[in-house]
């Protein structure tokens, strides 16, 4: 077997290390353009099939591709990745002390077999001072970030408090992803569910 991330994200890349799994890397060229007009909880789902459907057709049989999509929502409004620092810090100034949810939608797929899933937590920020975001932009940190934030990094001293899977704030929930991956077959830990 041979297990392929289907994403350039340093984050995913690290949790899938931190699982014990050997793994390669092979980045989905899709649009990852979202429907507004669609809720956000199945749009990151669409896309990680997608993406996982497009390592697939040049992945093999053997191949088990694990692929992601991340968004931050709050108040029902995407905010995605900043293209600028300005954007960066309009975001954080927007989750300065107010509560917000991370999405990733996960799909594991091995063989014709498929399994996708939406993983919510919600977090809550402190109130941020505009000092303090202007000090965080500066480090450049936000720029390939969902929301502009990462809680791994200097970002966590903004978190007052989080509900569900703190891996899923990162980019990949392993306690769900552990959960597909053993549904199609994949020991994790000496363990594994195949039905």
């Amino acid at each position: 077997m041979k297990l392929i991330l289907a994403s350039q994200s340093p984050r995913r890349r690290e949790l899938l290390a931190r699982m014990g799994l050997s793994f390669t890397v092979s980045a989905a060229d899709i649009d990852e353009t979202m429907d507004a007009e669609k809720k956000p909880f199945d749009e990151v789902a669409r896309l990680s099939a997608q993406k996982a459907a497009a390592i697939a057709e040049t992945a093999g049989d053997d191949a088990v591709i694990v692929a992601a999509d991340t968004v931050v929502v709050l108040e029902d409004r995407v905010l995605g990745k900043p293209r600028t620092a300005e954007v960066a810090a309009a975001m954080l100034t927007s989750l300065s002390g107010r509560d917000h949810q991370v999405m990733t939608g996960v799909t594991v797929r091995r063989g014709s077999r498929t399994v996708t899933d939406t993983v919510v937590t919600h977090v809550w920020f402190r109130p941020l001072s505009q000092q303090e975001i202007a000090a965080y932009v500066a480090t450049g940190e936000p720029m390939d970030k969902a929301g502009a934030y990462g809680i791994q990094g200097l970002a966590g001293l903004f978190v007052e408090r989080l509900d569900g899977d703190y891996y899923n704030v990162m980019g990949l929930p392993i306690c769900r992803l552990c959960a597909m991956l053993r549904h199609l077959g994949v020991e994790i830990l000496g363990q594994a569910d195949v039905t």
